[in-house]
């Protein structure tokens, strides 16, 4: 989640605002809970803590979903941030400016993929699962779930940069966990990146998630199988590639011949890796994330000195 300083983000601050409100906070990122059960862990009434999880909810920190109960339906609380990030304002000329693309989970244009596999629109499966063909099937544009055990997807993205824009980082961001049989939230797997056949570094993926449907998943789509993915922020900078702000290579954006009129973008799982996973990528109207994969890429105006 991305804030900034202004009206807008106000019901995120209220909602953090609170002793109560952090702590369960705490207890969600350890597993969901009902309403009951949270109040009971900071010894409230059931009312009060009812009114609390509607200042979460308002500000999308949580995300509550009815769900059946030993006696009726009990609504489920669920966490629904990792992270959150605060921009503070900045002077108009340090604000900075950037090309973005955002490339559809199913507008590959390069595979190599080991079952289990699969794709599916927002509507239906296309083809069968776990059949490679399928990824040939003209329908895969439209797909906005994939997943696969080993090998890679690779896309190509238009650069826009100008002659006169000097590119200072490149930040692609997509939704995705691994892939296991069904759903397992231990099931690591080390997920590549290689951006214009130079290896950015690797993620590992602590799991693939079901214990509770996707914000954006399909009502139709089974609740036994892939439901949300995390949502990763990988970035090459002058200093080194980044996810999540933790350093993974020493690669930097003038090792990926950045100036190119396209770029080429795989994500793999390499046969060789020390966890062999699989991957899941979510689009649009699957998982937490409404979004495909989107590079932003950043840049300043050259300045012509007289």
């Amino acid at each position: 989640m991305q804030l900034d300083i202004s009206t807008e983000s106000l019901p995120v601050y209220e909602a953090l605002a609170s002793k109560v409100r952090l702590s369960v906070i705490h207890f969600l990122s350890e597993r969901s809970m009902n309403i009951k059960a949270l109040a009971d862990a900071v010894n409230l009434s059931s009312a009060i803590m009812t009114m609390h999880i509607k200042k979460l909810e308002k500000a999308n920190i949580i995300r509550t979903e009815m769900v059946p109960g030993k006696a009726g339906v009990q609504k489920l609380c669920i966490l629904n941030v990792e992270k959150i990030e605060i921009l503070f304002p900045t002077l108009l000329s340090q604000k900075r400016e950037y090309h973005e693309t955002e490339l559809s989970v199913g507008h590959y244009t390069d595979f190599d993929v080991v079952p289990t596999c699969g794709l599916a629109t927002t509507e239906t499966y296309i083809g069968e699962f776990d059949e490679a063909r399928f990824f040939l099937d003209p329908a895969r544009v439209d797909a906005k779930i994939l997943w696969f055990k080993q090998g890679f997807v690779e896309y190509k993205t238009p650069n826009f940069l100008l002659s006169t824009q000097l590119p200072k980082e490149l930040e692609v961001s997509m939704e995705l966990s691994s892939e296991a049989p069904f759903t397992n939230e231990n099931w690591p797997s080390d997920i590549s990146f290689i951006l214009n056949n130079i290896s950015l570094g690797k993620w590992t993926s602590p799991g693939d998630f079901g214990d509770s449907r996707g914000k954006y998943t399909p009502q139709w789509w089974p609740k036994v199988i892939n439901q949300y993915g995390l949502l990763k922020v990988l970035r090459i900078t002058k200093k080194g590639t980044f996810i999540d702000g933790t350093k993974i290579s020493n690669v930097t954006i003038a090792d990926v011949s950045i100036r190119d009129k396209q770029w080429t973008f795989r994500i793999a799982v390499d046969e060789n890796a020390e966890h062999v996973g699989g991957v899941t990528l979510f689009g649009k109207g699957f998982g937490n994330y409404n979004q495909d994969i989107l590079f932003r890429l950043f840049y300043e105006k050259e300045t012509t000195n007289h």
